[in-house]
């Protein structure tokens, strides 16, 4: 399992995201051409969790814009909140901050 096993196919990681409710723009760089199959939800590199700690992995939910129309994702991931003790956390994160699990 190369590069922890979710290969994405070259796709790039908006291209494999919920898509847009209608009447909204698509997410970053275009819409994919067809809604994806099965769960919304992809794999995805936190590149500045809320821990300050390195690139942790996470689970991209969905992308909007935010009130400038910049794009962010809804993310949920794991950060250590002390020594030993981790906690669940779900964010928007800046489109910027996140990485396809294949360009980490």
């Amino acid at each position: 399992m190369a590069r922890g096993g979710y290969g994405g196919g070259g796709v790039p990681l908006h291209a494999r995201a919920r898509p847009t409710p209608p009447g909204q723009d698509g997410p970053p760089q275009g819409q994919p051409a067809q809604p994806p199959t099965g769960s919304p939800a992809k794999h995805c590199w936190v590149r500045a969790p809320v821990d300050a700690g390195r690139p942790t992995p996470g689970l991209l939910l969905e992308w909007r814009k935010d009130e400038r129309g910049w794009w962010e994702g809804l993310v949920v991931y794991t950060a250590q909140l002390r020594p030993g003790c981790w906690v669940t956390v779900q964010e928007w994160v800046a489109a910027d901050l996140l990485a396809d699990v294949n360009d980490r």
